[in-house]
């Protein structure tokens, strides 16, 4: 938690003016500049786009690099601006307009009424005062979280966030879904957090692995987008280890788009889900009893490991980890398992770890036990060996290249003012687990464990989400939809009408990334490209950008407030300095890059200069070579295979080493007639973005998410291909449209995640198939308390009534 700062504000008559005026100065946009037909650069989290546009709208963009592998999502920019489901004007909950403040159950389940920019400002400013003055800041939620759009100027959590601050601060979250219980679980175990770190290179896995194993990781499919933007090396990568003739073995209970990618040139194995620690302990145990483990490695580098053994042959418990019990759990052969081993020890092998398999109930086991099997093999270190979690993401494994590197625009306000008054400045007063959310909405000042320490949840009282979709990213929609009724507001910032804006009392309309200006790198370990996100077309109907939405509102909690939030400087001031910043970087670098009006002017990108001592980069080389030097930040300095902080906290649900615990839902509890369910990412959306996009009609079927069964799971629930289906459990039900293919585990469905909750009135059901009306919304483990969306059971059979139609992307009512 931040406490308060004292920072300068700078109080000037003059410059104060009405809430509603323009913050930014616009400079000559993109469309207005080029020729008719010139297309636009551009980008997004799917890379560098050239955009056409014609009469004021998009009607065309296309990948600006060049790639072997395309790229579906760089096609919807005419989709992303113009769908039905825009948010044109701000929106108030007609009961919120009679009632302000007072939470009436009706959230969701309201119209709208349209009001002006100014209203909507004087509502939030009234009720959010109000409730900061009755309840203090840590009753008011900014933690918001979610994907939003890419660029350095127009973040909208961290524009949130510096709002607030300058408010008086706010309750922030911890975390993230995608990796919730790696980031805190490998900190202990490696001493660093491994998922958002660079991989050993691309260049020296061609070169030096013999083995590439793809451990629940579906590249062909998240690599299309960066936290960024992409780079798109990722996905060439994957091309020419397709081709090298490595031995490429896939490990995942669904036949993915990357598996049917590689063919014949992969080996597919197919655990039951949620079951890895088991599989990997069966490995490990073979390696034992072969004698094929680095009995020096780990002596030399490791820490704790005789107690894992200890456990991993059964003298602790009494059961011996052997592949045959987990064959009994994982479903995979002891004679694959026993294989597996051998090959993995007898070549240079790298471990390409996934995430969903941590999104699960214990996922802080998964990576740990990953590690501990790398350390095993004792190829931590070495070129084109040991593990990594990160070969899926944003192109872990492109070498950083030299040259500059953007800045981003601050939560906190930055520097000093030549006034005399101070402007008392709080960031976040209280975080939560960030998928912790509901329960803190369910037990206002409830105790809880994380990592170690007693914290409690703060009495939420008021919501303000900016760029992201918890209605379709959180756990047990259900349980949330009710939960979500308790605040006395809740404001959703957002260019379209998801499920969580319609949940909200007041709806303000945001730009897309086309209608506004920003820079972006491309790369989040390579920062390969600098690219100007050059306005495509005009912000549609009354939508405005976040950058001056919170500049309008911090002018209402204090006069002279807009220019410290935007500290005096327009929109394209703010790109100037960041320019100018990267550019003494590249100085540096001996990279040049022209100066900022030039570069903007001729519509290119820039791409920064290869440097060859990180081509051969490799992840734990320099631990490896001198670990009293270059020790691990973990408390021994060494790869903790047990760990006597962990074990210090007496967490019964994350004991001390990497140790097989079921799960409450998996297969092996499964009772008659349930099935596993995962929630995979989709290959033709972001999550939920894009989900209203025409590519929905690349995957749809009978107008709804598919789910992936396996036939003979099809066939004794007299399933056909193409029918519509009912999956349901005690906590809800939703339809979707049978994929049916010899391409998942039998035992397991499969429901993407990302569809847009479309809730039919009357049953409660989802008529889209958003998946997590039925997942489980538990903690990982009191050590993570990370999303555990892929331990959870459902049933399924053929739909016979007649099929809703969707409203998911309908406005509701009154907008």
């Amino acid at each position: 938690m931040t406490g308060f700062s004292r920072r300068g504000f700078l109080k000037s008559a003059a410059l104060t003016t009405g809430a509603a005026a323009i913050t930014s100065v616009t400079p000559l946009p993109a469309f207005a500049a080029k020729g008719k037909d010139s297309p636009i650069l551009t980008a997004g989290r799917w890379g560098a786009m050239q955009v056409k546009t014609k009469d004021g709208r998009i009607v065309s963009s296309k990948g600006a690099l060049a790639k072997t592998v395309p790229n579906s999502l760089q096609t919807t920019a005419a989709d992303q601006v113009h769908t039905q489901a825009r948010i044109k004007y701000p929106m108030v909950r007609k009961g919120f307009i009679a009632t302000p403040g007072t939470p009436d159950g009706k959230r969701g389940n309201d119209e709208f009424v349209r009001v002006s920019w100014d209203k909507a400002y004087q509502l939030i400013h009234e009720q959010q005062s109000r409730i900061r003055n009755e309840h203090g800041p840590a009753a008011i939620f900014a933690g918001s979280y979610g994907w939003r759009s890419s660029g350095v100027l127009h973040k909208a959590q961290t524009l949130l966030q510096r709002y607030m601050s300058m408010a008086g601060g706010y309750s922030g979250h911890l975390g993230d879904y995608s990796t919730g219980a790696a980031q805190v679980i490998m900190p202990h175990v490696m001493g660093s957090i491994e998922v958002y770190e660079q991989q050993t290179t691309h260049p020296v896995i061609l070169e030096h692995s013999d083995v590439v194993v793809m451990w629940g990781i579906n590249p062909l499919n998240t690599l299309k987008i960066a936290w960024s933007s992409t780079d798109e090396s990722g996905l060439e990568f994957f091309h020419k280890l397709k081709k090298s003739g490595k031995t490429i073995i896939a490990i995942d209970p669904m036949k993915s788009e990357t598996i049917e990618f590689f063919g014949d040139k992969a080996l597919w194995v197919a655990p039951h889900p949620g079951t890895d620690v088991a599989m990997m302990l069966g490995i490990a145990h073979t390696l034992v009893s072969k004698k094929q483990h680095d009995v020096d490695f780990l002596t030399k580098y490791t820490s704790g490991y005789d107690k894992f053994e200890e456990y991993l042959l059964g003298k602790k418990d009494g059961v011996a980890k052997t592949a045959a019990w987990a064959e009994n759990i994982c479903g995979v052969s002891v004679k694959q398992l026993e294989a597996l081993a051998n090959i993995f020890s007898q070549n240079r092998t790298m471990l390409m770890g996934g995430w969903g398999m941590q999104r699960q109930q214990y996922g802080e086991q998964k990576h740990w036990m990953m590690a501990t099997l790398a350390a095993m093999l004792g190829q931590i270190g070495l070129e084109g060996g040991g593990f990594g979690l990160s070969y899926h993401y944003s192109n872990g494994g492109n070498p950083t290249r030299d040259g500059g590197i953007l800045p981003a625009i601050s939560s906190t306000l930055g520097g000093g003012s030549s006034a005399g008054n101070d402007w008392a400045v709080s960031g976040a007063v209280n975080s939560l687990p960030v998928a912790r959310i509901v329960e803190a909405l369910e037990s206002p000042n409830k105790k809880y464990q994380h990592n170690g320490h007693e914290l409690s949840f703060p009495d939420i009282k008021m919501i303000w989400w900016a760029g992201g979709g918890n209605f379709t990213h959180h756990q047990d929609v259900n349980r949330l939809i009710k939960a979500w009724q308790k605040p006395e507001m809740i404001v959703i910032s957002e260019p379209y009408w998801t499920a969580a804006a319609k949940h909200a009392d007041i709806v303000l309309p945001i730009t897309t990334s086309f209608e506004r200006n920003d820079l972006t790198m491309t790369g989040d370990y390579s920062n390969q490209h600098l690219i100007p996100m050059k306005q495509v077309v005009k912000p549609q109907f009354e939508a405005r950008n976040d950058f001056d939405v919170f500049a309008d509102m911090a002018e209402l909690i204090k006069p002279g407030g807009r220019d410290v939030f935007t500290e005096g400087k327009s929109e394209m001031d703010w790109l100037k300095g960041f320019y100018t910043r990267a550019q003494k970087g590249a100085v540096k670098a001996r990279v040049r890059m022209p100066k900022f009006g030039s570069f903007w002017k001729k519509n290119e990108l820039i791409e920064m200069k290869v440097n060859k001592k990180n081509t051969k980069f490799v992840r734990h080389a320099a631990f490896r070579k001198d670990p009293i030097m270059n020790p691990l930040g973990t408390p021994s300095g060494k790869i903790e295979i047990f760990s006597k902080t962990i074990e210090g906290y007496g967490y019964q649900d994350c004991p001390a080493h990497p140790t097989w615990l079921a799960p409450t839902e998996w297969v092996g509890s499964a009772k008659e007639g349930e099935l596993q369910l995962m929630t995979s990412h989709a290959a033709h959306r972001l999550h939920s973005q894009l989900n209203y996009a025409k590519l929905r009609e690349l995957y749809a079927i009978a107008n709804r998410e598919p789910i992936t069964i396996h036939p003979a799971d099809a066939a004794a629930r007299g399933i056909k291909h193409g029918d519509v289906v009912r999956a349901f459990n005690h906590r809800g039900e939703v339809l979707v449209g049978a994929l049916v293919a010899n391409i998942i585990k039998q035992g397991s469905v499969c429901i993407h995640e990302g569809a847009w909750l479309d809730l039919d009135k009357p049953n409660g059901i989802c008529k889209n198939g958003n998946p997590n009306v039925l997942t489980n919304d538990i903690p990982t483990s009191q050590l993570a308390n990370g999303c555990a969306a892929n331990s959870s059971l459902v049933k399924i059979e053929k739909y016979t009534g007649k099929a809703p139609s969707l409203t998911a992307f309908t406005p509701p009512q009154g907008a």
